[in-house]
């Protein structure tokens, strides 16, 4: 058997005290259990529950029934259907209380409107009764008490957890927008950006075919062949023949003769490029093969737009991630010039590694941006000279 009224809604009065037994003219009618029809007068009435005179009706304590509560309004009958279950009979009275259950939101309205109207001394009209079940008389029920002192540990710890993921959440939605709000104000990015080395250049010092003696990507010594080379007589002796040498015949005889000699490498290098194919003829002071030095010391070449000229300038800390490293470095730009020395769209910048970078990185393509935001370095510095 369910005893409770309500436990989704509680009304507007509830803080009130609900028990105030009136007198109000009513009529209660129900069956009781051997389907006996029974109509009563009520006693009194009130918010809770409502007494009457059993008679000669049996009636017992803990007995449920369902009846009807007829009230009589302006000539017109108000009924309430009703559940309600005996609490208590008087022998000597036949006086029996009886408590509502299951009472239903207009229901309630209704009864604390007549009880309300009646402790007032007013009459209550249909229009009063209909202007009551029209407005909106419940609100959802208090939850667990103020403070929380009815939740359990793992309803507590639910919460908790939701609501430090809702923190979490807007924490990182925060940082995304203050990243990409700063990264669009405060940083600059190069259009492109790659490791150079200086390179030296090997010529060929006369005409002649060439055959490389290296693979590519080659590492070099300091005066170790790099390639041969083969040129005829005729090319080595002219400017040394006179004119009585310059026969037909002689020239036949020393084109057909063929010298061999050998191109050596100038430094500790690494073969960057081969510009003439092997076999293939060079002219004199053609460049054969393009070298990098192994034991010099790398910049980055980056391009702006020109637009960004106040921010690349000389002297401005860069940081830029080389290709295939897992940590950003950092640098100075040390010089700018317009691309080709003429007027153009994009700035060339040279930058300066603040550490060392080695020359097998050459080519290497380079991520560059200019921060002209605050930095934490800028704060301490600031910091530091206040004394702080």
């Amino acid at each position: 058997m369910n005893t409770a009224v309500n436990v989704n809604v509680v009304h507007e009065s509830e803080a009130q005290r609900q028990h105030a037994r009136v007198k109000i003219p009513a009529v209660l009618r129900y069956l009781t259990k051997a389907r006996e029809r029974v109509e009563q007068p009520i006693s009194d009435l009130s918010a809770g529950g409502f007494s009457f005179s059993a008679g000669k009706a049996p009636v017992r304590i803990g007995d449920y029934h369902k009846g009807r509560l007829q009230f009589q309004l302006e000539s017109l009958d108000l009924g309430i259907d009703i559940e309600f279950q005996v609490r208590s009979v008087d022998p000597d009275s036949q006086r029996v209380g009886c408590q509502f259950h299951n009472l239903k939101p207009r229901e309630q309205a209704t009864l604390h409107q007549l009880i309300s109207a009646y402790l007032s001394g007013e009459l209550v009209g249909v229009g009063d009764l209909l202007n009551t079940l029209q407005r909106e008389n419940f609100t959802k029920a208090r939850k667990n008490g103020a403070g929380g002192a009815g939740m359990g540990v793992l309803a507590r710890l639910k919460a908790v957890t939701f609501s430090l993921a809702v923190f979490l959440v807007g924490l990182a939605a925060f940082g995304f927008i203050f990243k990409s709000l700063y990264g669009l104000y405060f940083v600059t990015h190069a259009q492109s950006g790659l490791v150079s080395v200086p390179s030296l250049q090997v010529t060929m010092p006369r005409e002649g075919t060439v055959n490389s003696l290296l693979g590519p990507d080659a590492t070099v010594a300091k005066g170790a062949p790099i390639a041969s080379f083969s040129a005829s007589m005729l090319e080595m002796l002219k400017g040394h023949l006179t004119d009585a040498q310059l026969t037909p015949a002689n020239i036949e005889e020393l084109f057909g003769k063929q010298m061999k000699g050998t191109l050596t490498s100038p430094c500790n290098c690494k073969v960057a490029r081969q510009l003439v194919a092997d076999g293939q003829f060079a002219n004199k002071g053609d460049v054969i093969f393009e070298l990098v030095p192994q034991d010099t010391h790398a910049t980055v070449l980056a391009s702006f737009p020109y637009r960004n000229f106040a921010q690349a300038r000389p002297g401005t800390r860069a940081s830029f991630w080389v290709a295939g490293e897992d940590t950003p470095r950092y640098g100075k730009i040390v010089s700018s010039s317009l691309h080709e020395g003429g007027l153009s769209a994009d700035i060339r910048v040279v930058i300066e590694p603040e550490q060392t970078l080695t020359s097998n990185l050459a080519g290497q393509p380079v991520e560059v941006t200019l921060d002209r935001g605050p930095s934490f370095d800028w704060m301490i510095d600031k910091a530091l000279a206040a004394g702080l």
